[in-house]
């Protein structure tokens, strides 16, 4: 009995998030700001939620992003001028619907650069 108590702590702590993971306060401005928006005129222009759909829909708008908004667009492929391509770790997340705290979470462990860039 011991021994399956153990193994049920041990199983929760790894499900449950590490606080290092979550997002603080301020971090990620730019990624959360530019994703929710750009989340939210998906929904608002009735595109279908596919990845490829979302990934064309994101690089169309990354095209009149200026600023620290194309510099987010930079780090994740989605400009012409782009060395790195990870946008399909932004639109296969958003074609389910995941939160935009969630993409940028993952983004973070990806480049970190992205969590720094502030207006």
């Amino acid at each position: 009995m011991l021994c399956l108590s153990g193994l049920s702590v041990a199983l929760v702590f790894a499900l449950v998030p590490s606080s290092s993971e979550a997002l603080k306060d301020g971090e990620c401005e730019v990624c959360l700001s530019f994703l929710g928006k750009f989340y939210q005129s998906l929904k608002d222009n009735n595109v279908q939620f596919t990845s490829d759909a979302i990934e064309t829909a994101l690089v169309k708008a990354c095209k009149d992003a200026k600023g620290k908004e194309n510099r987010f667009c930079y780090y994740i492929g989605a400009t012409s001028d782009a060395a790195t391509k990870i946008t399909n770790e932004v639109s296969k997340p958003l074609s389910y619907h995941v939160p935009v705290e969630k993409v940028c979470e993952k983004l973070k462990k990806k480049d970190s650069q992205i969590c720094e860039l502030k207006y």
